[in-house]
């Protein structure tokens, strides 16, 4: 019969190493107390080999022998203690340092005490993605200087913030309290944190106004994340100070009104999303101003006036969202976005003719153009270069044929051009758009935008450091869906209208040219798409037999030649 040992405690002032395990009996041991011994780092290949420990106890020895280096008990020493779950260490003469650098940690404490380690270097404290609740307590009077980073999100956390956290934490340059239920204003202490460069904010309860404090208070914040709360009134307020902001978010409340002026001093944003407020009036002029500028998100407001001519000073535009306001006016000839990689302008009052500049450019993947009022042909005169993907013309006033042209593109997986006034036959060259035809296994739709989260990019060494520990600390992107959002495509099939999002994208392809005046024969050529998944020739005036190459459509899962 095998005898295990579970429990083992010495505590009779020895300085020896503990007994030697040469036949590995000891690695079922459990519980391990150390306490008040003369121990010191000699001990630590010892402790490598207990991988069972569920509790360990060093308190009150001397670990911070010789061999150490600079006096540090590194953390890291304990990576293959899986089922660890309390660790109790303290030093008898305050000379212990711990250190938590290249510690990733593969067990889940539960009790942790670090009691007289001499912890007087920068740390980081990440309690995040647990089951934490309740209010938080005011903070104890003492400041705490040595504290960087901050992370409590995506827990049960609830009531309102401390209202001295801000005093108390001036030193804090990370801080991330997303995702739980916390409500209320945000405390006016927090415009003492003149090192906060991270404030993340979003998917709470918070309400009121723009936070001055923090808006004009907190001038090192590079990132500042707010959306999916409670907060009202005016957005950008003219008393913003946010010099170095690089990534604004405030999509998701109910702020109204016009834009004011607040952000023109902020020359280094590079991602803004206002998305789904109750936002009025033109979009700025100064927005134009923001040569930095690659994200910028403002779907869902009511904002009226022209398409922003001020756009065509971007260069660094890659991603556009206004769909979903109330944009009466047309879109300028001479529209040079020739950055910009999805452009989405949907369910807008936008009239008069595509401009041609859009189908010439090599750069853009995504037009949405649904539900406006364009009128006029499809622009024929397209970039043999293009690189376009998604294009959605649905709902329009389009007359004329379907210009040949579209056949040339590529890359070309999603077309929508139903619901409008096209005429004349359907084109035989598409049966030739390869993307259709067969798979091409090195195709690859850019459905997120990860060319590097570029807010932290632009960081100051101190918090690049934090965010590329191996602590890995680093909000997942699925967070910070503003900028690092997935890229979507609306699309009829099996008679439903349905999102395509993310690297699905990647795999569909579909064809909608329902609800036209199209005439004449289906051409055999389309049977030709082994590789598409939706063909809808719906509501027009097609004539003749269904083609026989239609039994060459391998992939199809959605059909409709109804009404014709």
């Amino acid at each position: 019969m095998e005898c295990r040992l579970i429990v083992l405690m010495i505590g009779m002032e020895l300085s020896a190493t503990p007994p030697q395990d040469g036949n590995g009996s000891l690695k079922q041991l459990k519980i391990l107390n150390l306490e008040a011994n003369h121990f010191n780092d000699s001990i630590l290949p010892y402790l490598n080999t207990l991988i069972s420990l569920t509790t360990l106890i060093l308190r009150e020895n001397n670990i911070e022998g010789s061999r150490t280096i600079e006096g540090t008990f590194p953390l890291s020493s304990l990576a293959n203690h899986s089922r660890l779950e309390v660790l109790l260490l303290s030093s008898r003469n305050n000379m212990l340092q711990v250190k938590t650098e290249n510690w990733l940690p593969t067990y889940c404490l539960k009790v942790l005490q670090l009691s007289n380690c001499n912890l007087n270097v920068n740390y980081k404290l990440s309690l995040a993605n647990n089951s934490f609740s309740g209010i938080l307590p005011l903070l104890p009077n003492a400041k705490h200087d040595m504290l960087r980073l901050l992370d409590i999100s995506s827990n049960n956390f609830t009531g309102k913030l401390p209202q001295n956290m801000g005093i108390f934490l001036q030193k804090l340059e990370s801080l991330d309290m997303s995702e739980n239920t916390f409500e209320g204003d945000i405390p006016h202490s927090m415009g003492e944190m003149q090192e906060l460069h991270i404030l993340d904010l979003s998917r709470n309860n918070f309400s009121g106004e723009l936070p001055r404090p923090i808006v004009s208070g907190c001038l090192p914040l590079d990132m500042l994340d707010l959306s999916s709360n409670n907060f009202y009134g005016k957005i950008f307020p003219n008393y913003l100070n946010l010099t170095y902001l690089g990534s604004l978010y405030l999509n998701n409340n109910h702020f109204s009104g016009k834009m004011k002026d607040g952000l023109l001093s902020s020359t280094s944003l590079e991602g803004l999303d206002i998305s789904n407020n109750m936002l009025s009036g033109n979009i700025p002029h100064w927005i134009g101003n923001i040569s930095t500028l690659w994200v910028l998100l403002m779907s869902k407001n009511r904002l009226e006036g022209n398409f922003p001519v001020q756009l065509n000073n971007l260069e660094s535009l890659e991603l556009v969202d206004i769909s979903e306001n109330s944009l009466p006016g047309s879109m300028i000839a001479s529209l040079n976005l020739s950055s910009v990689k999805h452009l989405y302008l949907r369910k807008n009052a936008l009239r008069g003719l595509i401009p041609n500049a859009l189908f010439r450019s090599s750069a853009l993947m995504t037009l949405d153009l649904r539900d406006n009022k364009f009128f006029g042909r499809i622009p024929h005169q397209i970039n043999e270069l293009s690189n376009l993907h998604v294009l959605l013309l649905r709902g329009n006033y389009l007359q004329g044929r379907i210009p040949n042209q579209l056949c040339q593109i590529k890359k070309l997986g999603i077309i929508d051009l139903s619901q409008n006034r096209l005429n004349g036959s359907i084109p035989s060259c598409l049966g030739n758009v390869s993307i259709w035809r067969e798979r091409i296994d090195d195709f690859s739709y850019e459905y997120e935008l990860l060319e590097g989260y570029k807010v932290y990019l632009s960081l100051n060494p101190t918090i690049v450091t934090y965010y590329n520990s191996t602590l890995d600390l680093q909000p997942p992107v699925e967070k910070h869906s503003a900028i690092d959002r997935q890229l979507e495509a609306e699309f009829a099939t099996k008679n439903r209208y349905e999102f395509f999002i993310g690297s699905n994208l990647n795999y569909m392809t579909g064809l909608d040219l329902s609800s036209n005046e199209l005439s004449g024969e289906i051409p055999w050529e389309l049977g030709q798409l082994q590789n598409i998944h939706a063909l809808n020739l719906s509501n027009n005036l097609l004539l003749g037999s269904i083609p026989k190459s239609f039994s060459n459509l391998k992939m199809i899962e959605s059909l409709d030649l109804s009404h014709n």
